[in-house]
């Protein structure tokens, strides 16, 4: 059973494939397993049989929820079987597409008529990720931004024209945080508490947090980050600025993960400020909800972000996002413009452009923001107050769940689409 419901739940074990060390999609080294495609053709075809009451249990789905490529050939070979069950398809991050060689195709034995434009063919080489695009009776996406988004050139992937032909059954839903395990009044992560009404922990856990990665003891405002070191998160801008922010009365805590060349900058950087930049390279769960709570800014200038948890997590904690107004970010942070802060909707800062003097330019608002004692305490009060838990989104859920299955009830398969 999932933990603390009565939801069962099955575990495909297939030693051969997923039994190695390393995690599920990449090696120890980083790098894609080069088996992927049998591996997760190998899963599709287990999802297969279980969804068609053929996986020895007394138990058959309505609907099958698939996402990201690693799944996208689960809606494809179904469409094969007799009275399969709904497909619901979900995009993630519309980058991965599970690309392989034509040859790959053939020795995965797929059926022949999957090959070609209105299959899984794409520019000559073998796409997992379009089985699910072009299968799958709905579509949906981890927010309502992104769900345009990728609609045009630009964040189609080269797949913005089959996803425009299906955009009448593609939704965006916005992911859901967990509130048990996201919540600074309860967080047991966190040595000190607090909540909107009483923000005390919060200052504590900043003061606690600059002893922990060696900052020192100052007033001046505490910038967290955390997450994939990559070109995607915006890293290359973040590097671009940094010259200009360790200028400021500032402090920036960083940790995570990624390319070599960001990794590298970074530790040179807090070697060169010690008392004003922390770089932690890879990742620590505890420490990742203390720079939540003991934060006072966010960053997340991400070139793109399909929905984001981060910033939805330092809403929750009174942590102010400053943020590239993309995809979810764009959809759960409000930027604090002279209008919504006279409304008292503010929660955030959001900037238009993925340049560095876009996002240079939205800390200093922030700063400046800051130095109001009055207008900050309006603003943390506003993003505490905000909702994301999974309640709306797990609606939205179910109702897709019932629009793929009266499709599945009004036609045989989805209709044949090119790309």
């Amino acid at each position: 059973m999932l933990p603390g419901t009565d939801v069962p739940v099955w575990l495909v074990d297939m030693p051969r494939w997923f039994e190695r060390n390393g995690g599920p999609y990449l090696s120890e080294k980083n790098q894609d397993w080069p088996d992927n495609a049998q591996r997760f053709a190998a899963f599709a075809r287990a999802v297969v049989e279980l969804a068609c009451g053929r996986g020895g249990i007394a138990w058959s789905p309505d609907v099958v929820h698939c996402n990201d490529w690693q799944t996208g050939l689960v809606p494809a070979l179904l469409q094969y079987e007799p009275s399969p069950p709904a497909t619901v398809f979900t995009v993630h991050n519309l980058a991965y597409q599970g690309l392989f060689p034509h040859d790959t195709f053939h020795e995965l034995a797929l059926p022949p008529l999957l090959w070609g434009l209105d299959g899984l063919e794409f520019y000559g080489q073998l796409s997992f990720i379009k089985g699910g695009l072009v299968f799958g009776d709905r579509l949906t996406t981890v927010s309502p931004t992104y769900a345009r988004e990728i609609l045009e050139p630009e964040q189609g992937g080269g797949l913005d024209g089959l996803l425009r032909h299906r955009s009448g059954r593609l939704a965006g839903i916005l992911n859901g945080a967990d509130y048990t395990l996201w919540n600074p009044a309860t967080d047991v992560c966190l040595d000190h508490h607090f909540s909107s009404r009483s923000l005390a922990g919060k200052a504590m856990t900043k003061r606690q947090l600059q002893r922990q990665i060696g900052l020192s003891q100052s007033n001046e405002p505490l910038l967290g980050l955390v997450g994939r070191l990559v070109e995607q998160k915006g890293l290359e801008l973040l590097i671009d600025v940094l010259p200009q922010l360790l200028r400021r009365s500032l402090q920036l805590v960083i940790l995570g993960k990624g390319e070599a060349r960001f990794e590298r900058v970074l530790q040179q950087a807090a070697a060169s400020h010690p008392r004003q930049l922390a770089f932690v390279s890879g990742y620590d769960e505890r420490l990742a909800h203390r720079i939540e709570a003991g934060a006072d800014m966010f960053l997340m200038p991400s070139l793109y972000e399909p929905c984001g948890l981060n910033q939805i997590y330092s809403l929750r904690y009174g942590t102010i996002p400053i943020v590239h107004g993309v995809g979810g970010l764009a959809d759960t942070v409000v930027d604090a413009s002279l209008a919504n802060l006279k409304a008292g909707t503010a929660t955030g800062l959001v900037f238009a452009e993925p340049t560095p003097v876009a996002l240079i330019t939205a800390v200093d608002r922030a700063l400046g923001l800051y130095g109001q004692p009055n207008v900050w305490a309006g603003m943390i009060e506003n993003a505490m107050a905000q909702d994301f838990s999974w309640t709306k989104s797990a609606q939205g859920y179910l109702d897709v769940y019932q629009s793929a299955l009266a499709d599945r009830a009004g036609s045989s398969r989805p209709v044949s689409v090119s790309a």
